[in-house]
């Protein structure tokens, strides 16, 4: 990767790796689906059935046209976790991406990333302080000794 120029660089992340990060990252200025469709342009383009699709699959399909700041928390969380899968990425990292979820949607959460990195053949590389998320994983480890949170991989 680091023998690649930095747009290829960016082109491989966008198509390769999806990420939910801990503080969402989303666009204020941008709808849920336009936050979707646009991590989308860096990849294959943009897939609107797709984008919404994915939007519903989150619990989040009535709220299309909403901006950031109209949504909770978890429902936030729950874009991101739809945004960093839009491009059928081949590795998912995931930083505490249920930390901010009730049980239920965090459970559905959880569930639409494992089953989506599985439909693609995606890996999924999880950080979660969860030990309850970490016992659902085959394979964990534990960094404590570096003062890092739980880490776990599917």
């Amino acid at each position: 990767m680091s023998a690649l120029n930095e747009a290829r660089r960016d082109r491989l992340r966008a198509t390769t790796l999806g990420c939910v990060y801990q503080s969402f990252n989303l666009l204020q200025g941008y709808t849920c689906l336009e936050n979707v469709l646009l991590a989308m342009a860096f990849g294959a383009g943009r897939d609107r059935g797709w984008a919404a699709s994915l939007l519903q699959r989150v619990g989040l399909g009535h709220r299309l046209d909403y901006y950031p700041r109209q949504l909770s928390v978890g429902q936030q969380q729950r874009v991101a976790v739809a945004r960093a899968l839009a491009n059928r990425p081949r590795l998912v990292l995931a930083d505490e991406p249920t930390g901010n979820l009730d049980a239920i949607n965090a459970a559905e959460t959880l569930a639409l990333l494992r089953e989506t990195c599985r439909e693609q053949g995606a890996a999924l590389l999880l950080v979660s302080h969860d030990r309850d998320i970490l016992a659902q994983f085959g394979r964990t480890e534990e960094f404590s000794d570096l003062n890092t949170p739980l880490v776990t991989a599917a």
